[in-house]
């Protein structure tokens, strides 16, 4: 099978990802080989890939947002049949029996395993996965448009719910790429006013079509408060700004794995009257039941632009400079 492997971390500017053939085991006692159709491009997919994330594995293989259906099933595997088109998404497995796992608190599992970080990724033909891991999914929806709910949605979601928002409110969304463009629909479908906080013209286009009431730059006040925010953007420089902009008993919500440094925080300004600033962690897979039942409630309709399998170091670069709207998807 092909795959895009990481020989070493660089800047995406520098094309770290190599096309290789390598030979595709069978499935072990609780696994399944998945035949990808799609994998979407993540922004932790870049930061694996330059290095923001600590090196766990010697040529990995990138993609956690990964759509495909089984081909081969391992010897203790029940629920799944091959032929079942199924999502694979970041969190691999959790160890089960820790603290955190034994009170469903799997995303803080103390020895996690992650797709496209400790075992190989969907950047390939294929994919080894476990099989009480793996997500049911719709036929009739193109795989390269579910490929961005499996971790973008996912996590978009975790963050949404993390914020604390109600029906109705202010959402804060800094930042506009893959997950914010489905939270946005999440948000406007509970209702909410949603204040987009971006760069970008062409991000700041996006939300505007998908109903924001407002765009405006990463640092300016929105003209209300906020009675939640996300921050997606992994820069820590925006936190204060982020802060000061949140109503009284207001949650910010830090969504990525990696955030550069927060410069000093002044307590009556950003956390006095109960502001409150949590992180994000992974995800449990009941977050990910969730946002699937949402999505084809909404439903929630992603963007996405799709290039080949040996295109993915051209789509990091593009995520990298902010040159995609909604998501990027491969095709092997």
């Amino acid at each position: 099978m092909r795959v895009m492997s990481l020989a070493r971390p660089g800047d995406a500017r520098s094309a770290p990802l190599e096309l290789r053939e390598r030979s595709t085991r069978a499935p072990e006692t609780n696994e399944v080989l998945v035949r990808v159709e799609a994998c979407g491009v993540c922004r932790t997919d870049l930061h694996v890939v330059e290095g923001d994330l600590p090196e766990r594995r010697s040529g990995i293989v990138p993609g956690h947002e990964i759509v495909g259906r089984v081909v081969a099933v391992g010897p203790c595997v029940t629920s799944l049949a091959t032929g079942t088109r199924v999502g694979v998404a970041w969190l691999h497995r959790s160890c089960g029996i820790c603290r955190f796992c034994q009170r469903g608190a799997e995303n803080l599992c103390l020895t996690p395993i992650f797709t496209g970080w400790d075992v190989d990724g969907g950047y390939a033909d294929e994919v080894i996965a476990f099989a009480e891991f793996v997500y049911a999914l719709p036929e009739e929806i193109p795989a390269t448009d579910l490929a961005p709910l499996l971790c973008a949605g996912i996590i978009g979601y975790r963050a949404y719910a993390r914020s604390g928002i109600r029906a109705g409110g202010r959402l804060g969304l800094y930042g506009f790429g893959g997950s914010a463009h489905i939270v946005i629909q999440l948000a406007r479908h509970q209702g909410c006013e949603v204040y987009v906080f971006s760069r970008g013209g062409a991000h700041r286009e996006h939300a505007l079509e998908l109903g924001a009431a407002w765009v405006g730059d990463s640092f300016e006040r929105p003209p209300r408060p906020l009675d939640a925010a996300i921050l997606f953007a992994p820069a820590g420089e925006i936190v204060p700004a982020a802060l000061a902009s949140l109503d009284r008993g207001a949650t910010l919500a830090v969504a990525g794995i990696h955030l550069t440094d927060v410069p000093p925080l002044d307590y009556q300004r950003h956390l006095f009257q109960e502001r409150a600033l949590a992180s994000v962690t992974a995800n449990t897979r009941e977050d990910g039941r969730a946002l699937l039942r949402l999505a084809a409630e909404i439903p929630i309709r992603t963007r996405t632009r799709v290039l080949p399998l040996a295109s993915a170091n051209d789509a990091l670069l593009d995520l990298k400079e902010d040159r995609i709207r909604g998501a990027a998807v491969l095709v092997p």
